[in-house]
């Protein structure tokens, strides 16, 4: 069970990131900077896709870990 603590903090690190980046996003399309809310929007993307991309990686593992 221990090894599942590192997949824990990267999917909150994920999340945080996640969220920071919402809000900025936020920010720089209200100020109308539209090329930087772009890219922060990329960015957004990227942390969603690595999220579900630790999901999918993990099932395999929890599944394992409840049958032992």
């Amino acid at each position: 069970m221990a090894h599942m603590q590192p997949l824990k903090r990267q999917a909150e690190t994920l999340e945080y990131i996640q969220s920071m980046l919402g809000q900025l996003r936020s920010m720089a399309a209200g100020e109308s900077f539209d090329m930087l809310a772009y890219l922060i929007e990329m960015a957004h993307l990227e942390a969603s896709d690595a999220l579900r991309s630790n999901a999918v990686s993990d099932a395999p593992r929890q599944k394992r870990d409840q049958s032992s």
